[in-house]
């Protein structure tokens, strides 16, 4: 089964059998996918393994899923929401990081026995939020636009933006190359919105050949290219570039639709369903224990750090509970971080396998038990957002939220 044809048919009807699972279950399909790669790639096909196997270009679909879709979550922050909720989104997302990030190194260094290097891959992979998923679910679940659907995408940001600070300062690798990607990258994304919008107004409105479609795409494959070669990850400029057009996107709804549906129907199923697969489910119960503390371990340091700040940001309960789960997702940037670890003989073959496991539950647990139990109404996050408003700008008689009835 070497068809290259039959490959990318399988792939998608997995995608297919996923969507309908979601429809169904009224699940996350980002974490149905993810669940479906766990379950084949745990299956042994014989002769017919090969449809599953991983390619180039299966490897490169997936990889452009996460891009786009990093780049997706960007374009969803409204500007004016991120700086009316700039404290919230600042201070839930510092603590999401640093709380989890020191937990889980010293846990892996004082009580795994792990040297100091890999106990810092263990805390930066297991430290991240997941902008994918939470953006998957904000969408679906139709909070994306919503004041807290903004504020959470903009501390998942900035989680993420700690992630991968932590690993430009403990294992720098400074060369020529990264300089040429920082100035670069500083100066297309200081021109991209006016850029964006003049051919959007010049060509966008009256062009079958999306022309403004396929600019972003170009721009998404150089700066992504520039990454690479400086050693980084193409997903952090993806996101950056989605955060400096979101305003662009906001006067232009069609575009961003045009791109989510390309996404999700195309890149992201590869990206999600590959993630499962690097889930070995007899790996999985030779160290099941390490695993499921490790997994605790940074839920409960999450929600030490984004429970708290939520109540003190005026959210209830649910909502608090709502925000504290899906901030204590990972995937994206945490298979990142412990691919970065194995590829520079950080870590061996066997903590990246309990790592990703780790990260590729924290994707599902978490988002399970808050979309079952804590999903808030969407009257209920843009009453928030007007009582946060409220309360930072000192009118005393603002209005508690209202329970979800």
């Amino acid at each position: 089964m070497e068809n290259i044809w039959f490959i990318a048919a399988f792939w998608m009807g997995l995608a297919l059998v996923a969507s309908l699972v979601s429809i169904r279950l009224g699940i996350s399909v980002a974490l149905i996918e993810i669940m479906v790669g766990v379950i084949v790639g745990n299956i042994h096909f014989g002769q017919y393994h090969n449809l599953l196997r991983t390619t180039e270009w299966t490897n490169f679909l997936a990889m452009l899923g996460s891009g786009v879709l990093t780049f997706l979550a960007g374009a969803e922050i409204d500007p004016a929401s991120l700086k009316a909720n700039l404290r919230a989104s600042m201070s839930i997302g510092i603590l999401s990081f640093l709380l989890p990030f020191v937990g889980v190194w010293l846990f892996a260094q004082l009580v795994l026995h792990w040297p100091l290097h890999q106990a810092w891959i263990a805390g930066i992979a297991l430290s991240t939020t997941s902008v994918a998923v939470v953006y998957a679910v904000m969408i679906e679940g139709g909070l994306g636009s919503t004041p807290m659907g903004k504020t959470l995408l903009a501390a998942c940001f900035i989680t993420d933006f700690g992630t991968v600070l932590a690993l430009g300062v403990l294992f720098a690798d400074f060369n020529v190359w990264l300089v040429v990607f920082v100035v670069v990258s500083a100066v297309m994304l200081w021109f991209m919105p006016k850029w964006t919008q003049h051919l959007i107004t010049r060509l966008g409105a009256t062009r079958v050949s999306e022309p403004e479609v396929k600019f972003l795409f170009l721009v998404l494959f150089f700066l992504g290219g520039l990454a690479s070669t400086a050693k980084s990850e193409a997903v952090l400029p993806a996101y950056l570039l989605g955060l400096v057009v979101a305003g662009v996107f906001l006067r232009d709804k069609t575009l961003v639709h045009r791109m989510r549906s390309i996404a999700f129907a195309i890149f992201t199923p590869f990206y999600f369903i590959k993630a499962g697969l690097f889930v070995s489910l007899p790996a999985l119960w030779a160290a099941l224990g390490v695993i499921a503390v490790l997994l605790v371990l940074k839920m409960i340091t999450k929600f030490i750090g984004v429970w708290p700040l939520s109540r003190v940001f005026y959210m209830r309960s649910r909502e608090a509970n709502y925000t504290a789960l899906l901030m204590s997702t990972g995937l994206t940037f945490g298979t990142i971080s412990a691919l970065f670890g194995l590829q520079n003989k950080i870590i061996n073959q066997e903590q990246y396998s309990v790592l990703v496991t780790v990260v590729i539950l924290s994707a599902f647990v978490p988002t399970l038990i808050a979309q079952k139990f804590c999903q808030p109404a969407l009257r209920t996050t843009n009453a928030w957002g007007r009582l946060y408003q409220r309360k930072v700008n000192g009118q005393p008689n603002a209005q508690p939220v209202p329970a979800k009835r």
